[in-house]
């Protein structure tokens, strides 16, 4: 197969992982209406998703590193399929978390084993091949939105996306494959280093605003009295701001260095939550959107330039968790303290964005020694010679 084929694959694997997440908006409103339970116990459902779908990413990733994407690749897709399945005949909300635990671990594997097709076999252009295999993450949701919202309930619509990926998706990862040869840290050399876990702080805390926005902008919507064509409009396009983002800040990344992309990304994701902050809805989720969609597959080209590709499916699944931490704070700790009042809930969001681009500022500024220091290194060598 040519290595474009790979890009294609992963594309439409986060076409359907992409339901997950940034489906959750549309599907919120009927969970609420369906298992009869409110705002704060429908954000556990958006937690044990990310507590999940990160947790496993590592484990899954260890598996396709040694053995190959193939087998837990179609391992993932079955459960996944289960997540909607399961669902749709969820009696009760506790039956839902169960269902939608196990579906978040078939994506979380699923994920990793998507972004990572493009991370091993592009070693050229590898930031703008990721976005384009990102890019599905938020397209997906595009398409299946619409439905969503027009949907009386929430089990039909989760019926049908889980009957699609049960007979799409392992098909597809049947064909999947890794290449042979590969230099990089193993987990345990990456995890001991202290610039791993600078990488996975600044992660935590610079993706929070799109998780914000991702599980809580029915809400943030309603509270600003955004009339409801419109908020179902910036439901409907925010997956798409965030698909479309990825691939172009991949296209920068690749010319302007993915170190410096990822900075000036973070810096605008600082300002875009200061929007959030003064009650400007739409351009923040604009924003948030076409920025946050990025932050994750960007970070893993960080990651996969720091230590390198052959275990980069585990070291970026291990990195991943660090979504679930930001899940936790950015849907049940946001929830509790918007209950308390929105601005001390948006200042918790920029509050942790503004962190999260002073640690990375620290990582821009090791890199950039640790180039420099090479030259000279080269230099001294060249003309010792």
């Amino acid at each position: 197969m040519r290595k474009e084929s790979y890009v294609a694959i992963g594309f439409i694997v986060m076409c359907f992982n992409s339901l997950y997440q940034y489906s959750w908006n549309a599907f919120e409103p009927l969970f609420e209406e369906g298992f009869k339970v409110g705002l704060v116990e429908i954000a556990i459902g958006f937690t044990l998703f990310n507590i999940f779908s990160s947790t496993f990413q590592p484990i899954g990733g260890n598996f396709a590193d040694k053995l190959g994407p193939r087998n837990i690749g179609i391992i993932a897709s079955f459960l996944s399929a289960i997540g909607f399945l399961g669902t749709s005949f969820s009696p009760s909300i506790l039956f839902f978390y169960v269902f939608w635990s196990l579906g978040s671990i078939g994506e979380g594997i699923l994920y990793g084993i998507a972004v990572n097709l493009a991370v091993k076999w592009f070693k050229r252009g590898t930031a703008l091949a990721t976005g384009l295999v990102s890019l599905g993450f938020g397209l997906g949701s595009a398409v299946a939105d619409p439905f969503i919202l027009m949907s009386r309930n929430f089990r039909d619509i989760t019926l049908i996306i889980g009957i699609m990926e049960f007979i799409l998706l392992p098909i597809l990862l049947s064909f999947a494959k890794y290449p042979m040869q590969e230099s990089g840290k193993s987990p345990k050399e990456a995890i001991i280093s202290l610039k791993f876990w600078l990488i996975y702080a600044s992660y935590v805390t610079v993706v929070l605003p799109l998780l914000v926005i991702s599980s809580s902008l029915f809400v943030i919507g309603k509270k600003s009295e955004i009339p409801t064509t419109e908020l179902y409009a910036l439901i409907s396009i925010f997956p798409v701001l965030s698909g479309s983002g990825r691939p172009f800040f991949g296209y920068i990344a690749d010319r302007l260095g993915v170190i410096k992309t990822t900075l000036l990304v973070n810096i605008l994701l600082s300002f875009s939550s200061f929007l959030l902050f003064m009650n400007l809805i739409i351009p923040s989720v604009v924003m948030i959107g076409l920025l946050g969609g990025s932050i994750i597959t960007l970070y893993f080209n960080v990651s996969g330039i720091v230590f390198g590709t052959k275990y980069s499916t585990v070291n970026n699944g291990i990195l991943y968790t660090g979504k679930a931490v930001s899940g936790f704070l950015g849907s049940v700790m946001y929830s509790i303290l918007f209950l308390y009042g929105e601005r001390l809930a948006n200042l918790f969001v920029l509050s942790s964005s503004i962190i999260g681009v002073v640690i990375f500022l620290y990582i821009y500024n090791q890199v950039r020694s640790g180039e420099k220091s090479q030259v000279n290194k080269n230099f001294y060598k060249f003309h010792k010679g």
